[in-house]
């Protein structure tokens, strides 16, 4: 094929070459089956692979078309996983990393304990240091992200959402409550119940001059001016 000029006869043999190699390219593709992704899938991908080593592949370097098919097929498939199936972004090096602690960790289950194997156990065995176990077994966690709507673990009504904690609006109002807090204890006793009243007790204005026996107006009056006192006490 490589010696044909472009034409019906040589995209004739290419079709030929690669029905003839597609067997290959599904076996390689079966390797990689339950890692998240349709055997379907990665045998088309597997299929691209084997098109390019079709392509690509020089007869006159003296290399069997097998000896180069397989690195490229292989290769096509790992960068599909590396492109395609990550959930969060990983540089290259961690994902390969990941790849080795997996790997060492799925050899080493076979036989063992329910224990599993220790990061000694692991970095022993992918010849790695236990700090490169480690980081690889955080990468493995970031492969797939857990869905926020997920259900927790025998807590079937309640999902991973309901179990995070949020921005306590509180926060945002303790400085300006620590700056206020001395100038309050100055202010006359009738201004603090005033102010207790409205702002801790959630009573309306005509409630509160009720039960003071005071008109409504006085009660605003003496609200705004509190207020606007305060203000300009805490932001001296």
């Amino acid at each position: 094929m490589a010696h044909l000029p472009d034409g019906p006869e040589r995209d004739a043999l290419r079709a030929e070459i690669v029905a003839a190699w597609t067997p290959l390219s599904e076996r390689l593709a079966g390797r990689f089956r339950n890692r998240g992704e349709a055997i379907e899938d990665l045998k088309q991908v597997a299929a691209l692979g084997l098109v390019k080593a079709v392509d690509r592949y020089d007869p006159d370097r003296g290399t069997p078309f097998i000896g180069f098919a397989v690195p490229t097929i292989l290769g096509e498939i790992k960068r599909h996983f590396r492109d395609n199936l990550w959930d969060l972004h990983v540089p290259r090096h961690m994902q390969e990393l990941r790849n080795r602690v997996y790997a060492a960790r799925r050899d080493l289950l076979t036989g063992m304990d329910e224990r599993g194997p220790t990061v000694r156990d692991i970095a022993a065995h992918a010849e790695l240091t236990e700090d490169e176990v480690r980081l690889g077994m955080e990468a493995i966690n970031s492969y797939s992200a857990q869905s926020l709507d997920e259900p927790l673990r025998h807590f079937d009504a309640y999902s991973l959402l309901d179990s995070l904690g949020t921005a306590d609006p509180a926060l945002d109002t303790v400085t300006d409550r620590e700056a206020v807090k001395p100038c309050l204890h100055r202010l006359p006793p009738r201004q603090q119940k005033i102010l207790y009243l409205r702002f801790f007790r959630d009573m309306t204005q005509v409630q509160i001059a009720q039960e003071l026996g005071i008109s409504q107006m006085h009660v605003s009056r003496i609200i705004s001016r509190t207020c606007a006192q305060l203000r300009q006490e805490a932001l001296k």
